[in-house]
């Protein structure tokens, strides 16, 4: 690595650690390891074609270039996407902070005690906005959500309904275009028929089991639901509603309607359109549904020492719980996007929010009434809240004369596809002379002193009742605003702090200069559905980033649609579906996955409309060629594909993995990989050299794009010259393939903004870096098995004694030997001041662990000498000099509050319990809670903002 490239500054040991490293491991070079770890057959003998490495200097130049290229508009297109203000306290101290970015999924609860808190905020927000129950911690978009909203209710259907095979899902006609498509996707294998009709023309007959209603609709109509919603449940039809978050500030909530479940964006809530996303979806429902809601939700909980604590609640990993048996897929939310839009709601509180709504409606009815002088134009909605529909005259020649002027003007209206209206939506950055402009465009005077009045809305008018709760009525200085926000910060753990090693999640560096230019407002306010031109920067850079990743895959073709992995997973699976029915082999639905394979495999294969056939392992953890065999011929006429993970999910470059893309592809099934692990193929392997036909990439894993605290994330698909026909299409937009498959996901280019990130990875770091980073993520990981073993058992290893880029600690004979379990260990470690491994997964008893290649050796040595002394503190135990039940393991981890209280009550020190190795005393932290009591949460689920008393008692 050459002194001062960026490949220098992302991968972490330095050249002087080699031959330590090597020492330690076992070999003479680093070649010979990456020789002995990966198998001769499948290596990549041709470098990869990309271009050479940029500085990062270099790359800042290039990325103004490319935003030079890019021409942002006043936008009034609306569609699910409006401007925004990201007020700048909020910018600066969460979307651009490490402290929050780099933070893992709250898995580990007594480390995320801060975003927990942002998260349970927004869940607060959603709920009283939407007038439900129960919320979860985010979904991936407005459309998804929609989705989700329908598989749910399809498999909550009353037994009546099932018994008599009600399959008809009913959807508003007014919905978003791309919210249509993607349900379309969605359902095409479930089982479900949609039907789309007017509100007022919709039948409520046996055969429908749910129905979805746009609030406002797409045209900006606002009307009461509440007699439709009625006569829906009278007939026991369960009712969605999809609704403007910033709308319910002022309209009556689809909960006070009597809907059963509410989604939508909070996109409008300071987070930037970004050319489509990434933005936090909401998905709120009624009570009854709170163990059938997909995603996270968050609840109040209490710890080891009696004080209140929040957790992830009730089935918050339902794909890896239930697997095939699974009704949603999702791992990935968007938390970051979601803290963003929490905070908004806490720095504005009830009364900014409700100001910034009434504003927005006010620009609207100025401008309706400014136009009702006009002979040419004809505004047609009676009720609205920020949208207008204006009727042009003229006919082609009048809408071809507008849009002219409104290019000139640099405006942009949403043209509907008629070609006779126009639709304006208004927005909270509208200014006085954009409204001016936008008067002038029409030909109409601006009007003046245009007043709220609440009697506009009728029966929908809504007072402010919502956003009571202390944290919404406190911060509005942004000195308190900053404190608050660093307050919640300062209770998690993330990179900043140190690694954090889970195996499969790839923690590595997310480079400053990878993300400075995702808040450039070039990139950062397009509207994802403005017409291509005034996107020309970002689209080259999605273009070459598309072509650098199919170079990297050794694949044709690949789609940035899909917005998570596991909507990627889902996305292949469909492309793999269209490309047998247009063969005419609609019967291949059988999935064969490996017994280690993620939960999220099995629960796509089943959201595609597939049969999951399980493929035993064998002894080494390798998939069993010959079962693999044996299954794929007793379902050849069937078979479909394969979904298979390599490197394993087990941490081995499989020897048999061209035998095993063989027998699939004999038996004409095609071959998914899941792209969890290519932090260990990048530079020398690929999927497509190993033959699979479709993969999907975790571009927030290999590719860099932060974690951000549990999402966002971005799950692109490579896909063969066979399926490249078959990539996902778009309702507003022309992407995909001749043959494509609907939408995946509400925008175009999925999360395009952050896909700034990964672009910049691969530019800065050339073939020769991003194959280095590879190389060192293999040392790294075998430096660590080395260091560990004997004192913990490694549990697979490939032919040659190595592991790929994780290993598997078994962890499960402490149990029988100490009383220990694996999750005494990962609460342990915090008090080392690490996050755990990823915790009985994919084996039960185990950790898995990652280091990858932007760690030090000096972190990894800390690392290691953590977990050597927590395997002291066992043998303590087995050996009777530690108490069996109060001890160091079984009481973390340890909080501050305990360590410096008067009693002391564990036969430990509070040294032994806080202080374990002398490096702590540099730098400690402290988690804010004790242990969580997972199970007083579960019984008593809390998933919004409690009374400040509640904590008061739970803490006596």
């Amino acid at each position: 690595m050459e002194t001062g490239t960026f490949a220098a500054r992302h991968i972490g040991p330095r050249q002087r650690d080699l031959e330590t490293m090597l020492g330690v491991v076992g070999v003479p070079t680093l070649e010979a390891l990456v020789d002995a770890t990966v198998p001769a057959a499948i290596r990549q003998r041709e470098r990869m074609k990309l271009g050479a490495p940029m500085t990062e200097g270099e790359f800042l130049a290039h990325m103004r270039e490319l935003a030079a290229k890019n021409v942002v508009f006043q936008n009034y297109i609306g569609m699910g996407y409006h401007p925004t203000e990201v007020p700048s306290v909020i910018l600066r101290n969460v979307l651009e902070n490490p402290g929050w970015y780099t933070a893992y999924t709250p898995y580990q609860a007594e480390i995320a005690q801060g975003r927990l808190e942002a998260l349970l905020n927004f869940q607060t927000v959603v709920l009283d906005l939407t007038g439900m129950e129960v919320a979860n911690a985010s979904l991936l978009d407005e459309s998804t959500a929609a989705a989700e909203a329908m598989a749910m209710l399809f498999a909550s259907r009353s037994r009546e309904q099932v018994k008599r095979e009600s399959a008809v899902f009913l959807v508003d006609a007014k919905v978003l275009p791309q919210t249509w498509s993607v349900l379309k996707t969605r359902a095409k294998y479930l089982g479900i028929t949609l039907e789309q009709a007017e509100r007022g023309a919709m039948a409520f007959g046996e055969e429908v089991f749910g129905v979805l209603l746009q609030y406002p609709d797409r045209d900006g109509v606002v009307e009461d639901l509440a007699p439709r919603i009625a006569e829906a449940k009278s007939a026991g039809v369960q009712v969605v509603v999809a609704a403007d978050l910033m709308a319910c500030a002022v309209l009556k909530s689809p909960g006070a309607m009597g809907a059963d479940v509410a989604v939508g964006s909070s996109q409008r809530f300071g987070v930037p359109m970004g050319y489509g996303g990434p933005h936090a979806a909401f998905f709120a429902a009624r009570e009854e549904y709170k163990r059938n809601c997909p995603g996270r939700i968050i609840g109040v909980s209490k710890d080891r020492l009696g004080s209140a604590a929040l957790r992830m609640a009730l089935q918050t990993r339902e794909q890896h719980i239930r697997r095939d048996k699974a009704t949603s897929n999702i791992c990935t939310a968007q938390s970051l996007l979601a803290v963003m839009a929490s905070m908004y709601a806490v720095y504005h509180g009830p009364d900014g929010v409700r100001a910034i709504a009434e504003r927005i409606h006010l620009r609207a009815r100025s401008l309706d009434v400014a136009l009702q002088g006009s002979t040419d134009f004809r505004q047609l909605n009676g009720t609205y809240f920020d949208t207008l529909k204006v009727h042009v005259s003229g006919g082609e020649d009048g809408m071809q004369a507008l849009r002219a002027r409104a290019e000139a003007m640099r405006i942009n209206l949403a043209y509907h596809p008629d070609g006779m209206h126009v639709g304006v939506t208004m927005h909270e950055c509208v200014t006085d002379a954009d409204f001016t402009d936008l008067c002038t465009l029409f030909g109409v005077t601006p009007v003046q002193g245009v007043r709220w009045e609440p009697v506009f809305f009728g029966t929908l008018a809504r007072e402010v009742d919502y956003l009571q709760h202390p944290v919404f009525n406190t911060y509005r200085s942004e000195t308190e605003m900053m404190r608050y926000i660093k307050h919640l910060e300062n209770k998690d753990l993330s990179l900043a702090h140190a690694m954090i090693p889970l195996g499969s999640c790839t923690m590595k560096l997310n480079a400053a200069t990878e993300l400075i230019p995702v808040t450039w407002p070039e990139f950062a306010n397009l509207h994802p559905f403005c017409p291509a031109d005034q996107a020309a920067g970002t689209r080259e850079l999605l273009a070459r980033l598309e072509s650098d990743l199919a170079e990297v895959t050794g694949f044709a073709g690949v789609s940035l649609q899909p917005n998570s992995g596991a909507q990627g997973e889902y996305a292949g699976l469909m492309v793999i579906r269209a490309y047998h029915d247009a063969r005419g082999d609609h019967h291949r639905d059988v999935c064969l996955i490996p017994s280690s394979a993620h939960g999220t495999n099995p629960a796509s294969a089943v959201m595609a409309g597939m049969q999951v056939v399980v493929v035993a392992c064998d002894a080494a953890g390798n998939v069993d060629i010959e079962d693999l065999r044996i299954k794929a011929q007793a379902h050849s006429d069937r078979l479909g594909a394969l979904m298979v993970t390599y490197p394993s999910t087990h941490g081995v470059f499989e020897e048999g993995i061209l035998e095993i893309t063989r027998i699939v592809h004999a038996h004409g099934g095609q071959v998914y990989m899941d792209g969890a692990n290519m932090n260990a193929q990048v530079g020398l392997t690929s999927p497509g050299l190993i033959g699979a036909d479709v993969c999907h990439l975790n571009l927030h894993k290999t590719f860099a794009i932060p974690h951000g605290g549990g999402g966002p994330g971005v799950g692109p698909i490579g896909v063969a010259a066979h399926l490249v026909p078959f990539l996902p299409s778009h309702p507003v937009e022309a992407v995909g393939g001749a043959q494509a498959i609907e939408a995946v996901s509400g925008a175009p280019f999925g999360s395009a903004l952050i896909c700034i990130i990964p672009y910049a990875y691969i530019q800065m770091l050339g073939e020769a870096g991003l194959t280095d980073a590879t190389r060192w993520a293999i040392l790294s990981a075998n430096y660590l098995r080395a260091r560990l073993e004997g004192a913990y058992d490694i549990l697979y290893r490939g032919g040659s004694g190595t592991v790929a880029h994780e290993m598997i600690l078994d962890c499960q004979k402490f149990k029988a030997t100490a009383g220990i379990e694996v999750m005494d260990i990962a609460k342990r470690l915090i008090d080392y001041g690490f996050h755990a491994p990823t915790v009985s997964w994919p084996v039960p008893g185990t950790l898995m662990v990652e280091p990858t290649e932007s760690e030090s050796l000096e972190e990894l040595d800390r690392f290691a000498e953590a977990m050597l002394a927590i395997r002291a503190e066992i043998r303590a135990i087995e050996e009777g000099r530690a108490d069996a039940e109060d001890n160091v393991l079984k009481m973390a981890p340890h909080t501050a509050h305990e360590a410096i209280a008067s009693h002391w009550e564990h036969p430990y020190t509070r040294e032994a319990a806080c202080y374990p190795v002398p490096g702590l005393r540099l730098r400690k932290f402290w988690t804010s809670v004790a242990r969580v009591d997972n199970a007083y949460g579960d019984r008593n689920l809390v998933c919004s903002c409690p009374p400040i008393s509640d904590f008061a008692e739970m803490a006596h």
